[in-house]
């Protein structure tokens, strides 16, 4: 960063935004934090959901590959940002908006990391609930909370942790539930609410593309960009591969569906012990979302100790946690991951061909407008093709759609996902070649 720069006292994560971050982590570290990252009790929900997508057992596996390899790639472009500049991941797109168009993302940000932790406790608790009883529930919630509030006070310290002792329990389990599953003889799969491969392709690849806002702040410590995109792409996308696999296999041979999948799993023999250690295991993404909502808030207060904004906003989590129905809040936080499905498209796009890997990340960092407009080109297509169901915003979009299709349905082969990621990256390419100017050498963060 810069010669100036406060240097770490240890191997920890910096305190605050101008101290150097120590590059300690190897492959094998930033792959076993992503795999971990990707075992999550959503997963076989989501595989779940892409079978029902295809209602075949073959086109389901086939389409979770797909769109699982898909998101790793732009999870692994996003995770050469944090490595390549040192930045965080909302401290790093002021090489495309400048130090204050960065933090219109940052907003948004904070605000689904918060939402998405809020979840994963709420999951916690939920599937605890399952393997114990009901009014236990408030207890899962504080538990879940301290725990992962704890692991983003020592992000570096919890990653050494994981990859010591939980990635073998967590193996362990895993081979039990497939080998249970795998055991059962298949059935057809139901054939209402069939949209296509394609659309299956799509929702795996958005599972996948979520964690693009958070991997900066976990690859800015990796010890090269090789690290940085092997663990994090290979990482995350095999364990994506295989849970929402084991989702897939769920709904074939336990006849089961989104909504019931995890009880499937719990009544399997021994399923109960397999998913409560997955139930803990589970932790790591409730710390992913607070640590990120941390990094996230340094690009605003870089100056204030990253500890106690962690204590913080795990303590919102928690109390959320306990008081809130955030069923209907999860469109909202999904209208909110299609904002960064194009943005992180045209930021990979900008950082490797346009920009040639050279942002300037510090706060004297200019707005551009190329990639900004180029981003809104991106979220325009995502919305055309899936508007959504929140109230007040997708009837909009749905009558544009109308319009566009002449009152057809969207055509199958046709993605959300996908689509704004192409369009998104061709028009960050394009626009880049005008006005790009002098190329500027990568510039450390400073406040």
């Amino acid at each position: 960063m810069t010669d100036t720069a406060i240097r770490p006292a240890n191997n920890e994560a910096p305190l605050v935004l101008t101290t150097d971050a120590p590059r300690t982590l190897g492959f094998l570290d930033q792959f076993t934090l992503w795999g971990n990252f990707g075992i999550s009790l959503f997963g076989p929900v989501t595989g779940a959901l892409v079978a029902a997508y295809t209602g075949s057992l073959w086109q389901g596996l086939l389409a979770v590959v797909v769109g699982c390899g898909i998101g790793a790639l732009v999870l692994g472009g996003a995770a050469v940002f944090g490595s390549h500049t040192g930045a965080p991941a909302m401290t790093a797109l002021r090489g495309i908006f400048g130090r204050r168009g960065s933090m219109a993302p940052t907003v948004l940000n904070i605000a689904q990391n918060i939402g998405w932790a809020t979840m994963e406790i709420i999951v916690i608790s939920q599937a605890a609930v399952a393997v114990t009883s009901e009014r236990w529930r408030w207890l899962f919630v504080v538990l879940a909370g301290i725990l992962a509030t704890t692991m983003a006070v020592r992000p570096l310290g919890s990653v050494k942790v994981l990859r010591k002792f939980m990635v073998w329990l967590v193996l362990i389990a895993s081979v039990y539930l497939f080998i249970q599953v795998l055991s059962k003889p298949v059935h057809a799969l139901p054939q209402d609410g069939v949209f296509g491969f394609w659309p299956g392709v799509d929702l795996a690849a958005a599972g996948v593309v979520s964690f693009a806002p958070l991997a900066a702040d976990y690859t800015r410590h990796s010890k090269s960009n090789k690290a940085a995109f092997g663990g994090s792409a290979l990482g995350y996308g095999l364990a994506a591969i295989l849970y929402y696999a084991l989702g897939v296999f769920a709904v074939a041979t336990l006849q089961t569906d989104s909504e019931g999948v995890i009880t499937a799993l719990v009544t399997l023999p021994a399923g109960a012990i397999a998913l409560f250690v997955l139930l803990v295991d589970e932790v790591d993404e409730a710390y992913a979302n607070v640590y990120s909502t941390t990094m996230a808030a340094h690009n605003l207060i870089g100056h204030v100790d990253r500890r106690w904004i962690s204590i913080a906003i795990g303590a919102l989590a928690t109390g959320l946690a306990l008081l809130v129905d955030l069923g209907n809040y999860t469109q909202f936080l999904y209208l909110i991951g299609s904002v960064f499905i194009p943005l992180f498209a045209v930021a990979i796009a900008d950082f490797f061909l346009v920009s040639k890997m050279n942002w300037d990340v510090s706060s004297t960092a200019k707005f551009r407008w190329q990639p900004t407009v180029a981003w809104l080109i991106g979220f325009v297509a995502y919305q055309l093709v899936n508007p959504g169901t929140v109230s007040g915003w997708s009837p909009f979009w749905l009558d544009v759609q109308g319009k566009l299709f002449g009152g057809n349905a969207v055509p199958g082969w046709l993605g959300a996902t996908y689509t704004s990621i192409i369009v998104s990256m061709l028009a960050a390419v394009v626009l880049g070649k005008i006005g790009r100017g002098r190329i500027v050498t990568t510039t450390p963060v400073d406040n």
